[in-house]
């Protein structure tokens, strides 16, 4: 009997750590994804987006709407899925949303080009990324609320940078394979076919996070007795899409937008664009998890308002670095690693902040829908709006100006946000 008491205890005790794994591991392959098809967003505008004899700036426009529409489905995802968590479960859900997101990522691996399927390949590819947007949408809100839910007292600020921290390890995981695919193949077998084999990587990803979800238990919050008419407050949504705005809109310019600007604007290599943005992914990473654990004794909102505001002060300077000829690729690659900082300082408190705006029995549906509607409006459109603006207008300034801008409005709704103790 003891012994049965003791594994049991011991059981409870690693709860926590298995549901950090099993939150985490779902939202990398998320990421891993996303970053992926934006690290090869210039092979597929090639392959999928451009017929013959057309122009590689509007295909690569048309690359990103693709990138952009999948973001306008997340807020749909997270109301349907979110719904079902906060009545249901998380444990469902979150097993529902990593098989739609690791079979929509293998399928786009194996899909026909242009050149194979003509008009329809470009259809197909923009399907497949519908579904990784609804699955996306509600990957967000039941994680969180996993790894919120399970964190010891006093450490929800850190246990909810997990997310943030995988989305930066999935962000560098993207990054790695492509620039380590680009180092084993040549230019020809990366563009004809090299391209596919990062997609088809998360097949075996998926099946450990399926793993992982099946056996982790319903949090403790859940588990207790609904609070009967509870409602999401569509002014708390609002508040919170505000607050983390600038958390999306700088993350996805410096992240995940870098590579294709650097390619387009500046004229940088390849490799050179992924080195440059592993080095911005390396200091957002860095920064994540001493940022949560930071909130965890001073608050999310000190932590936060810092990093939006230094963004709204320096993203332009640090435009303008990169922009210069004369600068040293060490002042670059530091410049970069700051930026990337600056985005975690916001990212690492973000999941927890959001997650104490709502209770337990709304909370997947209102911070899953909060996440998506500010990733819909300033994440999904970033390459297309950047991208586009820079074309028409001819300024490089472009990116820096979006991502101040966007901090802006984030420290706006933080600084008009009640105070509330972390926790």
């Amino acid at each position: 009997m003891n012994l049965v008491f003791e594994d049991r205890a011991a059981t409870g005790r690693n709860r926590p750590l298995r549901a950090l794994a099993a939150g985490s591991v779902g939202n990398f392959i998320e990421w891993y994804e996303f970053a992926v098809y934006g690290f090869v967003a210039t092979v597929v505008a090639e392959r999928f987006f451009t017929p013959e004899g057309g122009s590689a700036a509007e295909g690569l426009v048309r690359t990103y709407a693709s990138f952009g529409l999948a973001f306008f489905f997340r807020p749909l995802g997270a109301a349907l899925f979110g719904r079902l968590a906060d009545r249901h479960g998380r444990r469902p859900v979150l097993i529902l949303m990593v098989a739609l997101m690791t079979g929509a990522t293998a399928l786009i691996g194996l899909l026909p080009t242009y050149a194979q399927a003509g008009a329809a390949a470009p259809w197909l590819l923009t399907f497949l990324r519908v579904i990784q947007g609804l699955s996306a949408g509600g990957e967000f809100g039941g994680a969180v609320a996993m790894l919120t839910e399970y964190a010891p007292p006093g450490r929800r600020g850190l246990y909810g940078a997990w997310q943030s921290f995988t989305v930066a390890l999935g962000l560098l995981g993207g990054v790695g394979v492509a620039v380590g695919l680009s180092v084993l193949l040549t230019g020809h077998q990366f563009v004809v076919w090299g391209w596919r084999l990062p997609f088809l990587l998360a097949l075996p990803l998926g099946a450990l996070a399926l793993w992982l979800r099946a056996g982790l238990d319903e949090t403790p919050e859940f588990r207790e007795p609904a609070v009967t008419g509870v409602r999401v407050s569509a002014g708390a949504i609002a508040l919170a899409a505000g607050r983390v705005t600038g958390w999306s809109a700088a993350g996805y310019t410096f992240l995940v937008v870098l590579p294709s600007y650097l390619q387009t604007t500046l004229h940088t290599g390849f490799r050179a664009a992924l080195l440059a943005t592993a080095l911005a992914n390396l200091g957002f990473a860095a920064a994540i998890l001493p940022a949560g654990l930071l909130s965890d004794r001073v608050g999310r909102r000190p932590v936060m308002l810092a990093g939006a505001g230094l963004v709204v002060l320096l993203a332009l300077p640090l435009l303008n670095l990169l922009q210069d000829a004369g600068t040293s690729g060490a002042v670059k690659g530091a410049a970069l690693c700051g930026a990337g900082v600056l985005v975690g300082l916001m990212a690492g408190p973000g999941p927890a902040l959001l997650a104490e705006m709502f209770p337990a029995r709304t909370r997947c549906t209102g911070l899953g829908l909060a996440y998506a509607l500010s990733n819909a409006v300033f994440s999904g459109c970033a390459g297309l709006i950047i991208t586009e603006a820079v074309r028409r207008t001819g300024n490089p300034d472009v990116p820096g100006y979006y991502a101040a801008a966007a901090c802006a409005v984030s420290v706006l709704a933080l600084l008009a946000a009640p105070r509330r103790k972390a926790g």
